[in-house]
């Protein structure tokens, strides 16, 4: 089965998967376009697919499209891939908030710096500004709030574009 329809069918992007599988996105992406995988690279994936490594050694050398016959995953394995991927979203939304926090700490400094160096001129308001548009960009992609930006929109336009489900 091929790697990309194994994470389609999960609902997972590229960055998550590189995230359980320890790869780079890069990576990912490289093996998705048909390049070919290290065996390391293969057993990472294997893991976290929770498939033989073998399964996924054969359909990288062969490359065959057709996985109707191909191994659906035990049940604890995907239960693990699920848990590490809460995981990742925690340290992820844990990320966001210590950027929130930097955000208005630095704030507040700024202020006091420029209310006592410039009181006539307000500039801090553009670098909140500047930097208040990374936070909220940062927050709506934590919290898959842009939904072109996820792996649950990637598989619906797949099988939007085959008219099948995965």
């Amino acid at each position: 089965m091929s790697i990309q329809k194994l994470r389609l069918q999960r609902g997972w992007s590229q960055e998550q998967l590189a995230e359980l599988s320890g790869l780079s996105t890069r990576t990912i992406q490289r093996i998705e376009r048909g390049q070919g995988a290290s065996v390391d690279s293969l057993k990472a994936l294997g893991a976290a697919f929770g498939v033989d490594f073998s399964e996924l050694k054969e359909s990288a050398m062969t490359a065959t499209a057709n996985a109707d016959a191909d191994a659906v995953p035990n049940q604890a394995a995907f239960a693990r891939a699920e848990e590490a991927l809460a995981f990742a979203h925690i340290r992820r939304v844990k990320g966001f908030y210590i950027h929130l926090v930097q955000f208005a700490a630095v704030l507040c400094v700024l202020t006091v710096v420029n209310l006592l160096t410039s009181p006539r001129y307000f500039w801090v308001g553009w670098v909140a500004l500047g930097w208040g548009t990374g936070v909220l960009f940062h927050g709506l992609r934590v919290f898959d709030k842009i939904p072109f930006l996820n792996g649950e929109w990637e598989r619906r336009q797949v099988e939007k574009r085959l008219g099948r489900g995965l």
